[in-house]
């Protein structure tokens, strides 16, 4: 049974009361381009997608964001920073913090949907005015994505939800890339289904309305490991990984082929530390063969203000209240050697 608690604005209503300015909507199609065209191979940078695991604290998050865009800038010739701004929080359990959609207040156990979409439009629309870095969020829920389409530029779709139907629908008619996990289970074929649902054009019910979607041809996949049948973490990083993988996706046939490599979950075991000698062992391996030099990216990196994480009633600024992350000084050596070995 349903009990309905409250009406929640519509995504027009969202937009009316937090609008985006013209000059920053055109510093986000800009961005929107430029993406679309590493994707594609047009551009020869990679993409670093990082930020916290969930963007739980505006100040804390936009904080970070400004440190993210000086480094940025000194880089840009070699990496394309996309901020991670995560305001919805997959549960394996359906229990714990969900994100800023569902609770604005982590300190505080009530649910709020329609001022969790208030905040997490200010936030995206904030972060974006204070450091001209337009970012990416998980489109958990397909049905949302409209509140938040005038602010992102990369969209993920999480290993929980890249086999539903829903998401694959959704992702074909978004504008901007649309990076797809490999499933928990790991399966390759799955996720590169997955991407040719979200490449071809589609019609189906969106809200409260028939759609026909184009297609989205810069839909590509992120590896982020697997977990197998007794809960045990399995990387899928590794050159012979990759390689498998790439040729998979070549005889696919798939549009503008493309791997971000997500180098924390299962691929790091959840040890955030480990993502440093991920990231530095995929360059070395890109540098090594040309062929995924192509193929590969970039990566998702989880990073914040200060390593690690807390229980979501902790207090320590700029500090993961989900996953562990990367502290900012790792972080900021991290994109550093990057882009030296670029």
């Amino acid at each position: 049974m349903f009990t309905i608690v409250k009406d929640i604005i519509t995504a027009q209503q969202a937009k009316e009361m937090i609008p985006v300015p013209a000059d920053l909507a055109a510093i986000k199609a800009d961005r929107d381009q430029q993406i679309r065209d590493i994707i594609a191979g047009v551009d020869k940078r990679k993409v670093a997608i990082i930020g916290p695991c969930s963007a739980d604290n505006e100040d804390a998050v936009c904080d970070y964001i400004g440190r993210l865009a000086k480094v940025a800038d000194k880089i840009k010739d070699k990496i394309m920073i996309i901020p991670r701004i995560y305001t919805n929080k997959p549960r394996t359990k359906g229990e714990g913090y969900k994100g800023i959609l569902h609770n604005p207040d982590p300190h505080k156990n009530k649910t709020d949907i329609q001022g969790g979409i208030l905040a997490l439009r200010h936030m995206h629309l904030r972060a974006l005015r204070e450091s001209g870095l337009s970012s990416a969020d998980e489109m958990l829920y397909p049905d949302n994505y409209l509140y938040l389409d005038d602010l992102l530029s990369y969209v993920a779709v999480g290993a929980r939800s890249s086999e539903n139907q829903q998401h694959r629908l959704v992702a074909s008619g978004v504008d901007v890339p649309v990076g797809i996990k490999n499933p928990m289970h790991g399966s390759m074929s799955v996720t590169l289904n997955s991407i040719y649902a979200a490449q071809i054009s589609n019609e189906f019910k969106f809200n409260n309305w028939q759609v026909k979607t184009s297609g989205n041809p810069y839909a590509h996949a992120i590896l982020r490991g697997s977990v197998d049948v007794y809960g045990n973490n399995k990387p899928n990083y590794h050159y012979e990984d990759i390689v498998k993988f790439s040729n998979m996706y070549t005889e696919q046939g798939l549009k503008n082929p493309a791997i971000i490599v997500d180098s924390n979950h299962s691929n790091s075991n959840k040890d955030a530390i480990e993502q440093i000698r991920i990231v530095n062992e995929i360059v070395r391996n890109m540098i090594y063969n040309h062929d995924m030099y192509s193929m590969v990216k970039g990566f998702l990196i989880e990073s914040y203000i200060e390593d690690g994480n807390q229980k979501p009633s902790g207090c320590i600024y700029g500090k993961s209240i989900t996953d562990a992350c990367l502290g900012w000084e790792k972080t900021e050596r991290l994109l550093y050697s990057i882009a030296d070995q670029l």
